[in-house]
C-alpha cells in the first residue's frame, strides 16, 4: 500500500509555473490644446506612467509642453513630469505613494494627448506576442 502511495505521488506531473507578469493597467486619459488642469485619478500602488504625444505645431518651433504632478489631496505640485519643445511623444514613470493625483499641462501651440496607466502585477501565463 505505502509502495502504490509514493508510486502515485512521483508520477504526477507537476502543475506548469506561474509566472510574475508585470503591465501597465489604463487610468485615464485626457486631450485638448492649451493650459488645462484635469479630473483627480487614483493610484493604488506606487508605480505609474504618464504616456504623452504632441502635434500640430503652428506656427514651426512655438510649441512648449509641460506636465506637473500634483497630489489632489493638498494640491500641491510633486514634479515636473514632462518638459518638452515641440512635437513629438514620450513616457515619464513616476513613483510616488498611492493617492489621488491630477496633472497640471501648460500647452502652448500644440494638440496634446496623455494617458495615464498605473503598473500591474499578477500571476499567470506569459503574455503572447
Amino acid at each position: 500500500m505505502l509502495c502504490t502511495l509514493l508510486l502515485m505521488a512521483c508520477s504526477r506531473t507537476k502543475p506548469a509555473e506561474r509566472k510574475l507578469v508585470i503591465g501597465w493597467r489604463p487610468v485615464q486619459s485626457f486631450a485638448g490644446h492649451g493650459d488645462s488642469q484635469t479630473e483627480s485619478f487614483n493610484i493604488e500602488t506606487g508605480q505609474w506612467r504618464i504616456k504623452w504625444a504632441v502635434s500640430n505645431e503652428s506656427p514651426a518651433g512655438a510649441g512648449t509642453f509641460r506636465v506637473t504632478v500634483h497630489s489632489a489631496i493638498s494640491g500641491r505640485p510633486l514634479m515636473v513630469a514632462v518638459e518638452d519643445k515641440g512635437a513629438g511623444h514620450g513616457i515619464a514613470v513616476i513613483n510616488e505613494d498611492p493617492r489621488l493625483y491630477h496633472l497640471v499641462i501648460e500647452s502652448a501651440d500644440l494638440d496634446w494627448n496623455v494617458s495615464v496607466e498605473e503598473s500591474a502585477v499578477s500571476y499567470g501565463a506569459e503574455p503572447r506576442i
